[in-house]
């Protein structure tokens, strides 16, 4: 078969082509997400309608983007899947210095006590900053902690519930700022002054807003997937701080949960169902597992065992791999999806990897389109729920901030993704999409560096 690089859609099988078709949306499918959407984060912002609502829209209580005048050196811890940073910091005016360690989360910890997990945070804290010889000095601390929190002030954060595969005990329904404190308290070797938590959304928006004045919106699609954007207080129920002058505060959307009450039924496909009945969290974060990198490979996966056991693949002779749950990566996606199309250099050593050295060409084309319907849903509905944010808001000229690995690393996600926006977007809105450099360290370091420059104006007025 000569398909070497030309559009490759016109030699996929056609019974596999007919079959992926629920997983392509068109636009009026999309503008209706949207408009769902919509009405989830007006039902969240109600003091009312909040308590029912699925897509919470929780206050963060951080009301101020960076002004560029923030100086000084910061902490930042960044806690939001199987590895966990410690970060130093230091700004002055335009410059920035970065230093920082990962370390690992075991699987034990994941899954233990939740005096445990904030002692090994702890722990990782108290090494850190000795190896950077700042432990004799009290530095102001950011905390990602990205996991739904209800905040109840800039440095008082409720973990609702956990996700990514933790299940800590002892945590949901807890202060995890307090936690944090007693671990560091129950150490007695290091002295810190934790400023702000907030989640890896809200950190990308700041860290995005220092270097770019129009950034108003953050959004992660990576191991989970989360947004957040800036809001009126007046709209903004269940915000009960005082105004620090701007009139605007961050909103955390919780958006992985969009989907949670049965609102996307009729766009999910039995391979959502299927990821979903299997996951650890059934019925949670309904939006997350049709986007995010923690399930993309294995929607992947259950199009390919289900294809192959019709015939439709391989000959109809799968593998013990391919027929294991979690074992097509994500990362396997991008890897296919880099390749030039009508070359398969990638995609033929995966499929080799995974016992699937029998594959033919024909197959190698199928097994792309499989791979790109699954990620082009997920860049469209993300697009989805990023334009309704663009129209709520109103401005004319919007920076979206945006990070995470899917993002990231995937060839096509943000091309993607700007062409759909611009199909459903009002023309008149001015908008970017602006990768996010390492928000969740930077972003919670300039949100505790925000905090700091407040507290001092309180102290010298």
């Amino acid at each position: 078969m000569k398909c070497k690089k030309v559009d490759l859609m016109s030699f996929v099988t056609p019974e596999i082509r007919e079959k992926c078709r629920e997983l392509i949306y068109d636009n009026d499918t999309l503008r209706k997400i949207g408009a769902i959407f919509l009405d989830n984060i007006k039902r969240g912002l109600g003091k009312a309608t909040h308590a029912d609502s699925i897509v919470k829209c929780f206050p963060t209580y951080v009301q101020d983007l960076p002004d560029g005048t923030e100086t000084g050196k910061f902490l930042a811890l960044d806690l939001g899947g199987t590895n966990f940073r410690v970060l130093l910091i230091e700004l002055s005016g335009e410059h920035f210095e970065m230093k920082s360690k990962i370390f690992a989360i075991p699987e034990h910890i994941m899954l233990g006590s939740g005096e445990q997990l904030f002692d090994h945070i702890a722990e990782c804290l108290a090494i850190f900053v000795k190896e950077e010889q700042v432990q004799h000095e009290t530095l102001p601390l950011g905390f990602t902690f990205s996991f739904p929190l209800s905040q109840r002030g800039l440095t008082v954060g409720i973990l609702e519930r956990w996700t990514k595969g933790f299940n800590c005990s002892n945590v949901v329904g807890n202060d995890v700022v307090q936690m944090l404190n007693d671990a560091i308290d129950r150490r007695g070797d290091v002295s810190i002054d934790v400023m702000a938590v907030l989640n890896d959304s809200t950190g990308t928006l700041m860290s995005c807003a220092w270097l770019n004045k129009n950034c108003r919106v953050g959004i992660i699609i990576g191991t989970g997937n989360n947004g957040c954007y800036v809001e009126r207080q007046e709209n903004a129920e269940l915000f009960d701080d005082v105004d620090n002058g701007s009139g605007k505060v961050m909103i955390n959307l919780e958006m992985g949960a969009f989907g949670d009450d049965g609102c996307l039924d009729f766009v999910r496909s039995e391979y959502d169902k299927d990821v979903d009945r299997n996951s650890i969290n059934p019925g949670k974060q309904i939006q997350e597992k049709m986007i995010s990198g923690m399930y993309m490979g294995e929607l992947v996966r259950l199009v390919l065992e289900k294809f192959t056991k019709e015939g439709l693949l391989f000959g109809g002779k799968g593998s013990d791999m391919l027929f294991e749950r979690k074992r097509f990566y994500t990362k396997y996606v991008s890897e296919i999806e880099s390749d030039e199309p009508g070359l398969f250099t990638n995609q033929k050593q995966i499929l080799e990897e995974l016992g699937l050295k029998h594959a033919t060409e024909q197959d190698y084309v199928n097994v792309r389109y499989i791979c790109e319907c699954i990620s082009r849903r997920a860049a469209h509905l993300a697009s989805a729920t990023i334009t309704t944010l663009l129209h709520k808001m109103d401005e004319k000229k919007v920076t979206v901030g945006v990070d995470g690995s899917v993002y990231r690393y995937h060839p096509h996600f943000r091309n993607l993704m700007m062409e759909k926006i611009r199909e459903l977007c009002d023309p008149s809105i001015e908008f970017d999409l602006m990768l996010s450099e390492d928000g969740s360290g930077r972003g919670a370091a300039l949100v505790a560096a925000v905090a700091a420059r407040h507290k001092k104006k309180a102290l010298t007025t």
